[in-house]
């Protein structure tokens, strides 16, 4: 399963337990039998730093909606010639952050 199926599979059941909203959009998704059908689009869940990097602050005090296992990508870089070398994928566990717990960054 991919970061992102194991994610949307986490929103689904975050919405249906009330813990984050709908967007009100709808999405093309599969069922349990392989067919194609109309969802509700869930809130975005994302972590601290990919937040950051969209330009979102996480507000103090805010507590990870759920916490996930996914996939991270490594790859070591040799210290001579600074060519790339071995990669590795490992699970890890991470926090995740719902829409309605960050906030627009101010650039002043």
């Amino acid at each position: 399963m991919t970061n992102e199926m194991a994610i949307f599979m986490e929103q689904m059941r975050l919405m249906k337990e009330g813990m984050i909203k709908a967007t009100g959009r709808k999405v093309l998704a599969l069922n349990a039998a392989g067919e194609e059908v109309l969802v509700d689009e869930p809130e975005a869940i994302h972590t601290f730093l990919h937040w950051k990097e969209l330009g979102y602050c996480v507000r103090k005090g805010e507590k990870a909606v759920t916490k996930i296992v996914i996939w991270k990508h490594t790859q070591k870089f040799d210290k001579e010639t600074g060519e790339p070398g071995e990669e590795k994928m490992f699970p890890k566990t991470a926090a995740f952050f719902a829409r309605h717990q960050v906030d627009r960054i101010e650039v002043a």
